[in-house]
């Protein structure tokens, strides 16, 4: 395999890119150590030494690093080592090692979340949060599930009814265009309209 460039990412660093389109950030030392230069070939042992030796190791150690703060979800992770430069093999190596300790839990993260949030957002806004931090539909639904079963969250009736009293809202004195506003605000905070015009109530009519 041929090297066909080296890339400065910071004074410290740069990218190594490959012919076989593979590309991973080595720090200046150990670019001079192993030899890289543009233009020039790699070996099979040159190239597994790195990988296995400097790049998994130092991906691991990212991972447990960051886990050390809070939870992360997997794609949370991928994401952070794919700004760190890491190869596609060597994310996976690395994710699938702080998952075999459990240190990386899509579920337990769902769960811990909608116990947190559950308590003032509603289950749409739960779920487009978590699906944004990569954990799958599945995953979700399951969790909520769980948490529901165990009553971690709020029913929405009942978040609906403390955002229309925080919000001062007389059910039965409303016009009908303050009724459309708030009907139009719990909707963008994701509850289900019927719901909605459930709780309003009478400045419908």
């Amino acid at each position: 395999m041929t090297v066909t460039e080296i890339a400065e990412i910071s004074k410290t660093k740069s990218k190594v890119f490959l012919d076989t389109d593979v590309c991973f950030a080595l720090y200046k030392s150990e670019i001079r150590k192993y030899g890289i230069q543009k233009d020039a070939e790699i070996s099979k042992a040159c190239y597994d030494t790195i990988m296995k030796d400097v790049l998994l190791k130092r991906a691991k150690l990212r991972c447990m690093n960051l886990l050390k703060s809070r939870d992360y979800t997997e794609y949370q992770l991928r994401m952070k080592l794919r700004q760190g430069v890491y190869p596609e093999d060597i994310i996976d190596a690395a994710v699938a090692y702080v998952a075999s300790y459990g240190y990386v839990n899509d579920f337990r993260f769902a769960q811990t979340y909608i116990e947190y949030a559950g308590k003032t957002k509603s289950k749409r806004q739960i779920e487009n949060c978590l699906a944004g931090k990569g954990v799958s539909k599945d995953t979700i639904e399951q969790a909520y599930a769980q948490c529901a079963e165990e009553d971690s969250v709020t029913a929405e009736e009942e978040l609906i009814d403390r955002l229309l009293d925080k919000k001062h809202f007389d059910r039965e004195h409303a016009t009908y265009e303050e009724c459309q506003k708030m009907i139009g605000f719990l909707y963008r905070r994701g509850f289900a309209l019927d719901k909605i015009y459930k709780a309003v109530g009478s400045g419908l009519e």
